[in-house]
């Protein structure tokens, strides 16, 4: 498809925006509907799910966000002039096509879909059967906002697959595309990994763990894990484990006032033998449970002897997210964060501002626990490629 300018691009932006104010109630009423029609069986899918005028104002702020960024596309990267003359820039360009395969939440359509577009990409949105109403309306505001503006429809397109259609479409594709972006669970992501036939960026679970050093503020420490753990259970930057160092003054006291606080949040308590003898936990039974993210009212809390030990640990049980040292020691700190295999590390912060707001870039289409091209939050500098423009007199080789 021809490209379209920057002004037209913000534009459609802008007026999206204005749709989705205008349509705010028939957006909510829509995704009332869905809610009604779901079963509840998983508590992080219904939250993420629903739509309330929070979400509508973050939708609206997000459109309106996008379209006063700069443009992402033909920026110089690079620019050479060699010896006979010829002169040689690099410049970032729109992907083409990308598909964006999610579940159940209705604000990836807005968020997503914007940053794609405004990065001059046209845009397949297939989400899942349980937001399928919600899905709908909002890409029919799409579709009416690019109308106003005199483009094609075809640049905001809406999948309305079953699992078998979807199947068929990534294995042989009815229409070129050029960037796959799954954003979901595991059992989705492998799915689009196992037919995909173009490049996949993984949006990875999180199993995101907090380090809670010899040295930590302990205060700090609770403060931070009950955030991580509470605040948002359906997130993929929630807190799945927490790793005590045993070498923590007043350890016991410590991680009895920590399973005190979650229990009394309704978060379940699952310990390693080390911590067995607390009141209302659950001593871990299989070890795989390390590997597991949550997306619930459920943690694991397990002693560590050093922080090497935690360091390998996190390694070989995260899944790539986040991960977080609790110390005043910042030397300690530095070691940990340049050890840790993660898009994200931190200190003496909740793992929760892993996102693209948070860290600046305006919204994100994905956070992506892969390290090609483009690792955590990919916000709207970041879905792009690049592309190289030679200008010559004539010259040959």
């Amino acid at each position: 498809m021809k490209p379209l300018s920057i002004e037209t691009r913000n534009a459609v932006l802008r007026t999206m925006a204005k749709l989705v104010e205008q349509e705010r109630n028939e957006i909510i009423l829509t995704n009332q509907e869905d809610l009604a029609d779901y079963d509840g069986s998983d508590l992080a899918m219904e939250e993420r799910l629903k739509v309330d005028d929070k979400k509508v104002n973050e939708m609206i702020l997000s459109l309106n966000q996008l379209a006063s960024q700069e443009d992402p596309v033909g920026v110089e990267r690079f620019h050479f002039t060699h010896d006979n003359g010829i002169k040689v820039v690099n410049k970032t360009a729109a992907f083409g096509t990308i598909l964006i395969i999610y579940e159940s939440r209705p604000d990836v359509t807005i968020e997503a879909g914007g940053i794609a577009f405004k990065s001059g990409n046209k845009i397949l949105l297939k989400g899942g059967k349980e937001s399928l109403k919600s899905n709908l309306k909002i890409v029919s505001l799409w579709h009416k906002a690019l109308e106003e503006n005199g483009v094609s429809k075809d640049w905001v397109e809406y999948l309305n697959y079953n699992r078998t259609e979807t199947q068929t479409f990534l294995e042989k594709p009815t229409q070129k595309v050029d960037l796959i972006v799954p954003r979901g669970g595991e059992k989705l992501i492998e799915f689009v990994k196992a037919h995909a036939t173009c490049p996949v960026i993984v949006s990875g679970r999180g199993n995101n763990f907090v380090y809670v050093h010899e040295d930590a503020d302990t205060d700090l420490a609770l403060k931070v894990i009950l955030n991580a753990k509470t605040a948002k259970i359906s997130a993929c930057n929630a807190l799945d484990k927490v790793l005590i160092s045993s070498k923590l003054p007043n350890f016991e006291g410590f991680a009895a006032m920590l399973i005190e606080a979650l229990i009394e949040s309704k978060v379940e308590v699952i310990v390693d033998k080390s911590l067995e003898y607390f009141e209302n936990t659950k001593t871990i039974e299989n070890e795989d449970i390390w590997y597991e993210e949550f997306l619930d009212y459920k943690i694991v809390i397990g002693t560590i002897d050093s922080q090497d030990h935690a360091i390998d640990m996190i390694n070989k049980y995260c899944g790539g997210h986040s991960a977080a040292i609790i110390t005043r020691d910042n030397e300690a700190a530095q070691q940990f964060m340049e050890s840790i295999d993660a898009a994200a590390v931190y200190q003496n912060a909740s793992t929760r501002f892993t996102d693209g707001g948070q860290f600046g870039l305006g919204g994100e289409l994905a956070i992506s626990t892969d390290k090609l091209h483009q690792r955590g939050p990919i916000g709207l500098q970041h879905l792009v490629t690049n592309k190289w423009y030679v200008y010559g007199e004539g010259q040959i080789r």
